[in-house]
């Protein structure tokens, strides 16, 4: 269910996606928060950085580890515009995320529920809840805008 607090940092996660896209990155933004603070925040980053791993949701991992000194970001809630593709779920899984709430769905590479279900298998050691639609529309037109400016 979706919360104003949830809407909140959705909108900021937007805000970071844009941030993206003036840099000519796929507009992806991505807010980690512990305890209605926010504890590290990325947009897609792989052009700039020659980084194929600088996804939204990795930098702002990194950023929340590097912040809290621990790789483990227990009780946290990841806020990002598009669904996350295999790499991302992995490392969220991987860092103990709590929750993850996204905008829109991603029918090529999303693997929550779109291309793969990786949180819904019952073999991993954690289990990610996971709210989908979140400013879905907002986030779409985002990434159909980028898009369409580039063909």
């Amino acid at each position: 269910m979706t919360n104003e607090r949830d809407l909140y940092y959705m909108h900021h996660a937007i805000k970071l996606a844009r941030k993206a896209e003036q840099h000519g990155e796929v507009p992806v933004g991505a807010v980690l928060v512990l305890n209605d603070t926010i504890i590290g925040e990325g947009w897609n980053q792989p052009i700039s950085t020659n980084d194929p791993t600088a996804h939204a949701e990795i930098v702002a991992l990194r950023s929340a580890a590097q912040q809290v000194k621990n790789y483990r970001l227990l009780n946290t809630t990841l806020y990002v515009t598009l669904e996350p593709c295999l790499m991302c779920v992995g490392a969220m899984i991987h860092a103990r995320i709590q929750r993850l709430v996204y905008g829109a769905d991603d029918p090529k590479t999303g693997a929550i529920k779109s291309v793969f279900t990786i949180p819904s298998q019952n073999v991993l050691n954690h289990s990610l809840e996971c709210h989908s639609g979140v400013l879905a529309h907002e986030c779409g037109e985002l990434l159909k805008d980028f898009f369409k400016k580039r063909r």
